[in-house]
């Protein structure tokens, strides 16, 4: 190729990629650089306030990125039956929170330990209820409302909130000498695992619940 002929092609590349043109937020250098009224405004097209062009205004704004749904983090830790993490937060509540659900007696001399945080008494365990990890407990705010509990098998049931199942202490009398709640804890009475049609042998189950 002739450098005549690079030279011309060099030229006709600058030609093309000076005229390129940028909407509302594109990058540019001169006012060229902007599409029909828009200006360059520190290095960004955009209105130009002595015109009163609304275009960029018009346009439809940008869509933050999501933050994580849990933000909830350990506040530290717990020697315990062994070292465990211990949380002053808990999953955000929706419509359908999933949780796991526990077993835990609330009669006196039961493994629930002192009496119930909300009425500082015992309670029968045919009755629904159920304690929330503290940070769904939320300073006793939920005590006596009542939440719907969803098993896996479709089942549900409304319980009341009568305790807190403790997420930053354990192994003293008032905790039954047990370990500290995990973040995500619904612990219910046998008539909450019943009316939902579980096995309390398994301990342990995946639920979703919500406030009623």
């Amino acid at each position: 190729m002739s450098n005549l002929a690079t030279l011309s092609l060099i030229f006709t590349i600058f030609i093309s990629t000076s005229n390129a043109v940028s909407q509302c937020n594109g990058p540019c250098k001169t006012w060229d650089d902007c599409d029909g009224q828009l200006i360059c405004i520190n290095g960004k097209c955009n209105d130009d306030p002595n015109v009163g062009t609304k275009v960029c205004k018009n346009s439809p704004p940008s869509v933050p990125s999501p933050t994580p749904s849990n933000t909830c983090r350990p506040s530290g830790t717990i020697n315990c039956n062994g070292v465990h993490p211990i949380y002053r937060c808990s999953p955000p509540v929706t419509s359908s929170t999933p949780a796991q659900l526990t077993l835990n007696n609330f009669a006196r001399g039961g493994d629930g330990g002192g009496p119930s945080s909300c009425d500082g008494k015992y309670h029968d365990n045919n009755e629904s209820i159920v304690a929330l990890s503290t940070g769904w407990f939320a300073g006793r705010s939920r005590c006596g409302k009542m939440i719907r509990i969803r098993a896996n098998n479709g089942k549900t049931v409304t319980a009341k909130v009568v305790d807190e199942c403790d997420s930053t202490m354990g192994c003293d009398a008032e905790h039954a000498f047990q370990s500290p709640c995990k973040n995500n804890i619904v612990d219910g009475s046998i008539a909450v695992w019943r009316a939902l049609g579980l096995n309390t042998n398994l301990g342990i189950v995946p639920v979703t619940w919500s406030m009623v």
